[in-house]
């Protein structure tokens, strides 16, 4: 080691110039070690000066985190809770009620309208829903004031029991029933849906059924079972003598009522007691619609959390209409948008589930049953001073816990109590508009509204999501040609269509939702490849898969193999005529068992048939539709393109009537309900507020009526107007109508863009306004729209939501003013107008055909001339 530290140290003895060049080398070693420590000092102090810029910046960031960190308020001693009490109903209710009567077994009880309720206890039976018992411990609130979930469940357990109430179920509530409930054939059963509101502990159920049969059953081979949730909760003989009504009551347990509910009802029916023909008429028995179900019920309180949110101000597994009370106001821009934007995230969640809005002007105006809902800053709303609310108010501005207002742009979210806790109100809140905005966005996105908990959620950031392509609609077809049945997605709740197995000789189809988008033009060519499975012990020679597209048979195939096969393939057409934007596909497998069956009796449990997801569709189709057309509007379309609703602005008079914004909010839940999407960017406005840039690029709807509608061109236009001195004018016609009740729902394009649309809701009279806003809010009018313009009249005073004939739609045929929207290239254009203009096809080929004859006679004379010179 010392020989080799001398060896670096001193050079062994050499010549002079041998020592010149070592020493050269030396100084280029201390040259190099002077230059990296040079850099070494200026890296050194770079990387001191970015780490104290870096420190500067996390402690900016560090102190403005702080400045927004709010000092919030004190939790209060008690948090609100929700008290549900089986009142009796407000009579504006529009779902009728009548007290249990027990009918004797030959008597039916009285008819009346669904949707009843009666009294177990000294308070009247309504009930009103709240949170599941399995529900009742709260999410810890990091930012929120209420109390930990200890003490809430504590004060839940000591709280006294709320009064129960009986809730009677018809069961011609139920579209499968109707006024006929018949089971025929040797062996028959069917099944009723019905769900358990949230919050309700079941103290007893009883199933009342009532029921006729054929005198040809043989009563010991014949009776009548009922099952809930697979359970059988008793049987009957079919003994009755000429046909009698008979009346059983069957006791249901308790525990077997859950959220989501099967009610099954078995006949097993014989008239020889060797062996009954299935097919004979007379093996009928018939349960008749006022056979119902009667539930006991305690409704529990609950502690008022966001986590829980949208309940208790929506249900979804509630029996009876969702009931929403708005507190006008002053009307301004904020409030219209955020009430609207809301009223669409409720028809989101609702889906095909009724909800009834009514608007109130005072805090005392709210009736039992109702959710209020509060919109709009303390200057707006100046009740918010009276109601309990963690935040405490000063003036126009709302407190933190060090009596600070808050900044503007915070949304502010609340949840109370009002009515002894029998109704619920939701503060949508902020001091200034940008922080109401921003609260009722948080509402309206189920991304950002996950995570809220507590009594009080304040909105400092929120994340804004991207806008959907214009095509991009999840409960439709895919937006590419060519796709497999496993991207198309299941319309109860959004998940891709998986193998789907079936069962037995009466197997029921496999129904699959095949909506084409509404702007979709199919051509020649679309074609599936259906993929398919099937297990052994079938008939081939009776045993067929079809494929059905809204009924009409477009393809199958023999089942062949008695072994089964595992998977086979089928190549169908798609007529394009057929495919349209509510049109569903049915895969039926038709099984039958190689042994026939016995007395009816047939083994056919082990006959099965599989779809497979990786059923292909190939599609030809283009972008092209024509506007305006009311029919589209079943769909959404416009309006609905995108799915966010962001191209869209609904426009009120600038001093509107109830009637105005309640048909306003009627029209954004049902654009709610028409599209799925991660927000709701639904813009409203009054006359004078409406920028130009909107009205220029966004699909409008007016709404008001005539004297004060937004836009005078709808009646200045072609096709049917109305006009002064409540006068109409049609094709030429005039006339004057005294009084004019009737609405009117008409589309144009929009005068400010050939590419956007104006839908007006109008009418002479607030009467007839508010025919339109029933015909917007009620699926069974809703879905009869057609043509331009619709004229919708009654000759009831109060019709009712149940009855089908309270009003009648007149359909006047399209305006000349029509326009073809679409986004084809040159060559289907061209095609386009000759289909449209067919009629001109001969006389195009004369004139063409004349042409060439011209030129045809005049290059012969020509050459003729040229011979003859």
């Amino acid at each position: 080691m010392k020989r080799l530290f001398r060896h670096f140290q001193s050079p062994t003895p050499s010549s002079h110039r041998g020592r010149q060049h070592s020493n050269r080398v030396s100084n280029g070693t201390r040259l190099g070690l002077l230059l990296l420590c040079s850099v070494l000092v200026v890296g050194l102090v770079l990387t001191t000066n970015f780490a104290v810029a870096q420190s500067d910046n996390s402690l900016q960031e560090q102190e403005d985190q702080l400045i927004r960190e709010y000092t919030l308020p004190t939790a209060p001693d008690k948090a609100p809770v929700y008290k549900p009490l089986p009142a009796s109903p407000p009579q504006k209710s529009t779902s009728p009620t009548r007290k249990r009567t027990t009918p004797a077994p030959s008597q039916p009880p009285p008819q009346n309208q669904p949707t009843r309720s009666a009294p177990a206890s000294s308070a009247p039976a309504r009930r009103s829903p709240a949170s599941s018992p399995s529900e009742e411990e709260p999410a810890p609130a990091r930012r929120s004031p209420a109390p930990s979930p200890a003490e809430r469940e504590e004060e839940t357990a000591d709280a006294e029991p709320l009064p129960t109430g009986e809730y009677i179920l018809q069961f011609n509530r139920s579209p499968i029933v109707g006024n006929r409930f018949r089971f025929r054939g040797v062996y028959s059963e069917a099944r009723l849906g019905f769900t358990r509101p949230r919050g309700w502990e079941i103290q007893g159920a009883k199933a009342l059924i009532r029921f006729q049969h054929s005198p040809a059953l043989i009563a010991k081979d014949s009776n009548l079972t009922v099952q809930i949730n697979g359970a059988s909760v008793g049987s009957v003989p079919l003994n009755r003598q000429q046909s009698e009504v008979g009346s059983v009551l069957f006791n249901i347990r308790p525990q077997l009522i859950q959220d989501y509910n099967e009610l099954v009802i078995v006949a097993r029916q014989s008239n020889d007691e060797e062996c009954s023909n299935p097919g004979d008429p007379t093996l009928w028995t018939e349960v008749l619609p006022d056979s119902e179900l009667q539930l006991e019920y305690q409704p529990q309180p609950i502690p008022l959390n966001f986590s829980r949110y949208p309940y208790p101000f929506f249900d979804d597994l509630s029996l009876d209409t969702n009931r929403i009370a708005y507190l006008l106001p002053k009307v301004n821009d904020t409030w219209l948008t955020a009430a609207s934007r809301f009223q669409a995230g409720l028809g989101r969640m609702a889906e095909f589930r009724p909800i009834d809005t009514e608007i109130i002007n005072d805090l005392e105006d709210v009736e039992w049953g109702q959710r209020l809902i509060v919109i709009g800053t303390p200057a707006e709303q100046p009740v918010l001073a009276d109601l309990d609310l963690p935040f405490s108010i000063s003036g126009d501005q709302i407190l933190d816990g060090n009596q600070v207002p808050l900044p503007g742009d915070v949304g502010i979210l609340m949840m109370t109590t009002t009515l002894d806790g029998a109704v619920p109100v939701l503060v949508v809140t902020g001091n200034s508009a940008d922080g109401v905005a921003k609260a009722a966005q948080f509402l309206v996105q189920p991304e950002s509204r996950k995570f809220g908990t507590g009594q009080a959620v304040l909105v400092d950031n929120l994340k804004e999501v991207d806008t959907p392509s214009l095509r991009n609609w999840p409960a439709y077809l895919p937006e590419k040609n060519s796709f497999t049945l496993s991207e198309i997605q299941t319309k109860a709740n959004g998940d891709p269509v998986e193998d789907i197995t079936v069962r037995g000789s009466a197997a029921p189809p496999i129904l699959i939702d095949f909506h084409a988008l509404p702007d979709d033009q199919f051509t020649r060519g679309s074609s599936m490849t259906l993929r398919y499975s099937y297990g052994p012990q079938i008939n081939p020679r009776t045993s067929a898969v079809e494929v059905l597209l809204d009924g009409t048979f477009i393809g199958g195939a023999r089942l062949t193999s008695e072994d089964g096969a595992t998977r086979k393939s089928l190549k169908v057409d798609l007529p394009p005529h057929l495919i349209k934007p509510d049109s569903q596909l049915e895969v039926a497998f038709r099984l039958n068992p190689r042994e026939p069956g016995v007395c009816g009796n047939v083994t056919d449990q082990q006959l099965t048939g599989t779809l497979h997801a990786d059923t292909s569709f190939n599609l030809n189709r283009q972008q092209s539709v024509q506007l305006p057309d009311l029919e589209l509007l079943q769909e959404g379309y416009p309006f609905a393109a995108p799915q966010d609703l962001s191209r869209t602005a609904i426009v009120v008079p600038d001093s509107p009537s109830d009637t105005d914004l309640l048909t306003m909010l009627s029209f954004s839940e049902r654009l709610g309900r028409l599209s799925k999407a991660d927000s709701v960017n639904l813009d409203a406005y009054t006359t004078t507020t409406l920028p130009a840039e909107v009205r220029e690029g966004h699909h409008l709807v007016g709404i008001g009526t005539r004297e004060q509608f937004p836009f005078p061109e709808v009646f200045d236009g072609s096709g049917f107007r109305l006009q002064d001195a409540f006068s109409r004018q049609w094709n030429q016609g005039r006339i004057q109508a005294l009084p004019d009740n009737e609405g009117m729902i008409k589309e144009i394009m929009s005068p400010d863009n050939k590419e956007r649309v104006l839908l007006a809701l109008t009418a002479q009279t607030a009467d007839g306004l508010e025919r339109v806003r029933q015909v917007i809010s009620k699926d069974p009018w809703f879905f009869q729209l057609q043509e331009d313009t619709v004229l919708i009249s009654s000759n009831q005073q109060d019709a009712t939501s149940y009855d089908p004939d309270a009003y009648t739609l007149e359909f006047l045929e399209r305006a000349p003013s029509t326009r073809r929207v679409e986004n084809t290239g040159l060559l289907s254009k061209a095609s386009r107008f000759i289909q449209d203009n067919w009629f001109f096809l001969p006389a195009g080929i004369f004139v063409i055909a004349l042409l060439l004859y011209g030129i045809s006679q005049f290059y012969l004379k020509r050459l003729s001339d040229q011979k003859s010179h």
